[in-house]
């Protein structure tokens, strides 16, 4: 076995997820093959965030198989830890490998296909060469749970017809995989850099808990020295994300704040510019908000999920903030900084619902300077305690409420775009072409052919097709 293919599924700390995956298989000298097809050894990394995701998984699994059945077929992720038994089930998968076990897919792999070589073994404090999307992974010290192994009936995966499982209790790991993500298709010159995972909340919608375990962070030394090797490699903007980022360093003794975290970035990294990626309402301190607002090399830029606008729907939601509390944050934000993006996610159909519960979220909406929306249907997820909730919400009024709200979005961005007009902002280009990404959030195109990953100023003429046009 001498090339892999590693196709990501979902958010962002997923897709950090699989360029650590890459990582390991690169490390013990397997080359990456440019398509699924071209691999004879293609790793799934799987969501679940939705019914959506899982399906999307499924199709990849039988399009790889029926178009090269020969390909061995991993399947990591979110959905194998969910429901490995569901997956091994389907024909071509040749083993399944949990969240918890994700940090030494590699080692298993190789190991259970007779292709691992003494060299192989990695040391876990090193870092590597960022050029070649190789990161630090966490510390040696982090503890080890051991492999709980099970088999399942399959369709041919191996010699004996079973197919391999490798799942434990994630609630028991404080691994946490780091590696910079790169968008090779879009976007090569802001790196997205995964500092947290997990989460303890207890949303009644969500899944994400039950299959990414407590909330653990990237030690901070490690963020810098990681940070640090993406300023010498020569990227001016990184983007910092998690799946609950705010609560970074909770789970340190004695406790840290996020608000450290940022400090000691612009203290101790050259560091260009610094994008946060989702915070929950509740972790928008005052602090980190003047953080983001009197720093020039903090990208003006919030994203905070509201999920509903209703209090009743929040309660049963089971989220720590009531409106009220969300709109006070919003409005704080937009006055420390008059030009930010500000974003936020909203559910819809969430069960129960009623038709004045949905113009709640609606109004509330409606008056807040949102500069774009991340609009989701809901989707029942086993295990969680809305799947049970009575008065589950018809598919059609669901999707209807969400046409709605995203014309909503969709008139509040354009009307935010025209306001630069006739303005100079900042941007920096995403690769060598015309296209660039403001400070605050907004494409941009540009006059001419630009190189990538170099800060231009523009003057914006107009918008059209959801660009601001030079």
């Amino acid at each position: 076995m001498t090339s892999f293919y590693v196709e990501n599924f979902g958010c962002r700390a997923t897709q950090a997820d699989g360029a650590s995956i890459e990582q390991q298989f690169q490390e013990r000298g397997l080359s990456r093959a440019g398509t699924a097809a071209e691999a004879q050894l293609v790793v799934l990394n799987t969501c679940t965030v939705t019914a959506a995701a899982d399906q999307d998984a499924r199709a990849a699994i039988r399009r790889i198989y029926r178009h090269n059945p020969n390909t061995k077929i991993v399947v990591t992720g979110c959905y194998a830890q969910r429901a490995p038994e569901e997956i091994a089930a389907l024909a071509g998968v040749s083993q399944v490998l949990g969240n918890s076990h994700k940090h030494e897919l590699a080692q298993i792999v190789l190991r259970e296909s007779g292709g691992l070589s003494p060299r192989a073994e990695i040391n876990q404090g090193a870092t590597h060469d960022a050029a070649n999307n190789f990161v630090a992974q966490a510390a040696s010290s982090l503890s080890f749970v051991p492999l709980a192994r099970l088999t399942v009936p399959g369709e041919g995966r191996e010699e004996d017809g079973r197919a391999q499982i490798f799942v434990s209790d994630i609630f028991a790991h404080t691994e946490l995989l780091a590696a910079p993500v790169f968008d090779a298709a879009n976007d090569r010159t802001r790196p997205n850099l995964k500092v947290q995972d997990g989460c303890d909340n207890r949303c009644s919608f969500c899944v994400i808990p039950s299959v990414r375990g407590h909330s653990r962070s990237l030690p901070l030394t490690k963020v810098l020295d990681e940070i640090n090797v993406l300023v010498a490699t020569g990227y001016k903007e990184v983007v910092i994300s998690g799946i609950n980022l705010g609560r970074w360093g909770r789970d340190f003794s004695p406790q840290t704040r996020f608000e450290d975290l940022v400090r000691a970035v612009l203290a101790e990294t050259q560091l260009e510019k610094l994008r946060i990626s989702s915070i929950e309402p509740m972790d928008w301190s005052d602090e980190l908000i003047e953080l983001a607002a009197s720093s020039p090399r903090i990208a003006k830029h919030a994203h905070v999920p509201m999920q509903s606008g209703s209090d009743a729907v929040l309660r049963r939601m089971h989220r720590k903030y009531r409106p009220w509390h969300y709109c006070e944050k919003i409005e704080k934000i937009r006055a420390a900084m008059p030009s930010a993006a500000i974003g936020a996610d909203v559910m819809v159909g969430f069960p129960g619902e009623t038709d004045e519960e949905f113009n709640e979220t609606l109004r509330l909406i409606g008056s807040l300077p949102f500069t774009y929306l991340h609009v989701f249907t809901y989707s029942a997820r086993p295990g969680t305690a809305a799947a049970n909730m009575p008065r589950q919400v018809p598919v059609r009024i669901a999707r209807e409420r969400n046409r709605v709200l995203r014309e909503v979005a969709s008139r509040k961005k354009l009307d935010f775009m025209r306001s630069f007009v006739g303005r100079e902002v900042e941007a920096i280009t995403l690769h060598a072409s015309a296209d660039a990404l403001t400070d605050n959030y907004l494409k941009l195109r540009l006059r001419g052919h630009h190189e990538a990953n170099q800060w231009v100023r523009a003057t914006v003429e107009d918008v059209r097709d959801g660009m601001l046009l030079e």
